[in-house]
């Protein structure tokens, strides 16, 4: 699945908003022990840091990459 239309700003603005909620870029990378560089070049939250993106910050697995991880129909 491709990141497009609703589900590409829905990853946009949840990765804005775990970055508002870790405490800012600086933060956020250091709990990922990454530079703060290579988090503000993300577009979207990638892959493989999506788990560990979600644990730092609160936003859902589900918002942050929702090609990836979709919500399960009820």
């Amino acid at each position: 699945m491709k990141l497009t239309g609703n589900n590409l700003k829905l990853a946009r603005g949840s990765l804005e908003v775990a970055i508002a909620k870790a405490g800012g870029v600086t933060a956020l990378a250091d709990g990922l022990g990454i530079t703060h560089s290579a988090v503000s070049q993300w577009n979207v939250c990638p892959i493989e840091r999506a788990l560990e993106v979600e644990k730092l910050s609160g936003v859902s697995r589900h918002d942050l990459r929702p090609d990836i991880y979709p919500r399960e129909e009820s």
